[in-house]
């Protein structure tokens, strides 16, 4: 219970700060704000660090918590490492499926930043075929799930 009234009190705490952040940006002229890079830098850049820190904070703590209650459960260990395992495989299996060519525009000239061989288009493909694996495993367990649907009814 008391846990809880302390997180109450920090939610509470970061909503006023972030209120007062924000409406610090609509005390100030619509037009000046758009033109003074100091204005900008004085009433925006606040918020900005705050929310980045908001953002860091929450990943941080999602990260020591998943990983504090993996080694509290080491059941759950496993089946993270083996499921890691198996997206690391999918990755390897996508970056040998993609390709380094040269990226094309519409007139067929090599784009700026896009020749052949690069480590960019290399990724790139590699991102396009793992989210095609992943698509195609999530498709066929939707189906699955479906199918199993209509047979207990």
């Amino acid at each position: 219970m008391k846990s809880n009234k302390i997180l109450n009190i920090l939610i509470a705490l970061i909503a006023v700060v972030g209120g007062i952040l924000f409406i610090r940006i609509f005390m100030e002229d619509a037009e000046m704000l758009q033109t003074d890079g100091d204005l900008q830098n004085k009433v925006i850049s606040p918020i900005i660090y705050f929310s980045t820190f908001l953002f860091y904070a929450a990943v941080g703590i999602a990260i020591v918590l998943s990983l504090w209650s993996m080694i509290r459960n080491p059941e759950n260990l496993k089946k993270t490492l083996l499921g890691l395992a198996v997206l690391g495989v999918v990755l390897v299996l996508a970056y040998f499926f993609a390709d380094s060519e040269a990226v094309l525009d519409t007139q067929g000239k090599v784009i700026p930043g896009g020749e052949a061989g690069t480590a960019t288009n290399k990724w790139v493909g590699t991102g396009i075929w793992y989210s095609i694996a992943l698509g195609l495993v999530a498709s066929a367990f939707f189906v699955l799930d479906l199918v199993k649907g209509l047979i207990k009814s």
